[in-house]
């Protein structure tokens, strides 16, 4: 195949169901694969760790009309510096290793809560991997309880916005003005508590765009790819039930089915990767789920190896753009997986996954469930 065939066919349906013979494809022609002269497919781990710890390669700066993509220009996801770094230093402040740690009572709490209330045949996605991870990021935001129910369609038809596609995308537009409205009334008179008062507080230091595009993310990205990597871990859960839950698990998820498969730079000035030499202005397409199947990084990648040594997948990104709630993600899978434990936990139908390429996750996955503690 060539590096056009490839990347074409990851775009179809059927490398949108899966990837992962594509990304093989790809490995047999090197870590960098030029599709024109200037578009490149980066796909070794070693390639793409370099691109996204280089200030050289930037977030496509993509000024657009359409709601969706302008909502996320204006948003921490789509900055470059000098306002990356004024952005990232305000919402940092919410993920510092300390605090994340001291959530990890109230995750218990909110993990046993949902399995207590699990009826013993329920879709796991709707029923847990959701509700978990947006229990906790409203919890930090201060959104009122009531309102959860509605986020999780308007989050999935937002993040259309993000696959490799040049098409305008209604529903992600109609999600991104109905979220957008939502917390423009709740900015108003934002709960005393939470990360919506705080930011509101110091909004002089961001625009009114910015607040609204940058609670818009924290909330969708806070439960968005946790929710997929819940998923996609009990998928696997379901084929080996013996498996060790633990940290190391969860890190072997995220290497192996990783929720966030895709992502883009392009380059600043002239400049070269892996010492191939890549002209200004060319367009990189990241493909994050190859470079945590580079047989050169990780022996016999298309194995699932909980044990597996030095495991440090590219999944949640690298250097200034890593994702700022990547601890608290995993921190939230170690938890439920380890509760989950004492459960025996079986199928009860067929999944469903979503038709994405860059967002990688499950749309239902039915079980039955028994035992527990």
């Amino acid at each position: 195949m060539t590096p056009t065939e490839i990347l074409q066919d990851l775009m179809s349906p059927a490398g949108r169901a899966d990837p992962f013979p594509l990304y093989a494809a790809a490995h047999r022609l090197g870590p960098l694969l030029p599709v024109t002269d200037d578009i490149f497919l980066v796909v070794g781990y070693a390639a793409v760790n370099e691109v996204l710890r280089n200030p050289v390669f930037e977030i496509p700066a993509e000024p657009s009309s359409q709601p969706s993509l302008e909502l996320m220009q204006r948003s921490i996801l789509r900055a470059n510096p000098p306002d990356h770094g004024r952005m990232r230093s305000l919402l940092s402040q919410v993920f510092t290793p300390r605090r994340v740690a001291g959530l990890q009572p109230a995750i218990e709490a909110a993990v046993d809560e949902l399995l207590n209330g699990l009826a013993a045949e329920v879709d796991f996605m709707d029923r847990f991997a959701f509700q978990l991870p947006v229990t906790v990021i409203c919890e930090l935001l201060g959104v009122p309880t009531d309102d959860r129910h509605r986020f999780r369609p308007l989050a999935s038809d937002l993040t259309a916005a993000l696959e490799l596609t040049d098409a305008s995308d209604a529903a992600a537009d109609a999600a991104a003005r109905e979220l957008g409205e939502y917390f423009a009334y709740l900015i108003q008179d934002p709960p005393p508590d939470g990360l919506v008062a705080a930011l509101v507080a110091a909004r002089q230091r961001l625009s009114d765009e910015e607040l609204l595009a940058n609670l818009i993310l924290l909330l969708v990205a806070g439960f968005e790819t946790t929710t997929d990597l819940l998923g996609n871990g009990l998928a696997i859960l379901l084929r080996q039930p013996d498996l060790p839950t633990n940290a190391a698990f969860v890190e072997e998820v995220l290497r192996y089915d990783s929720p966030v498969q895709v992502t883009t730079r392009v380059a600043r000035e002239r400049s070269e990767i892996v010492g191939t030499p890549i002209p200004a202005a060319s367009n990189l397409v990241l493909l994050l789920g190859a470079a945590n199947r580079d047989p050169e990084r990780f022996p016999d990648p298309d194995r699932f190896d909980p044990l597996r040594p030095g495991n440090k997948p590219l999944s949640f990104g690298a250097g200034a753009h890593i994702c700022l709630g990547n601890s608290l993600a995993r921190l939230e899978a170690t938890v439920a997986f380890d509760r989950l434990r004492p459960f025996t936990i079986t199928p009860n139908g067929e999944p469903t996954r979503r038709d994405r390429l860059v967002l990688r996750g499950y749309q239902t996955l039915p079980i039955r469930l028994s035992g527990g503690r």
